[in-house]
């Protein structure tokens, strides 16, 4: 994800996703989600799960 604060230079944020913020099931600027550490931002991309590899 990238976090509110890091929109500026597009650092992303790597974590799990505990709950969908956005409504939608899209967003032209992506989905908001918060992460099971408390952070929030929008999803730039999906990464496969590790458990099903």
């Amino acid at each position: 994800i990238v976090l509110k604060q890091d929109q500026r230079t597009g650092k992303q944020t790597v974590g799990t996703v505990k709950d969908l913020l956005t409504n939608s099931s899209n967003h032209p600027h992506g989905i908001k989600v918060r992460l099971t550490d408390g952070q929030v931002g929008r999803v730039q991309k999906i990464l496969a799960d590790e458990k099903e590899n």
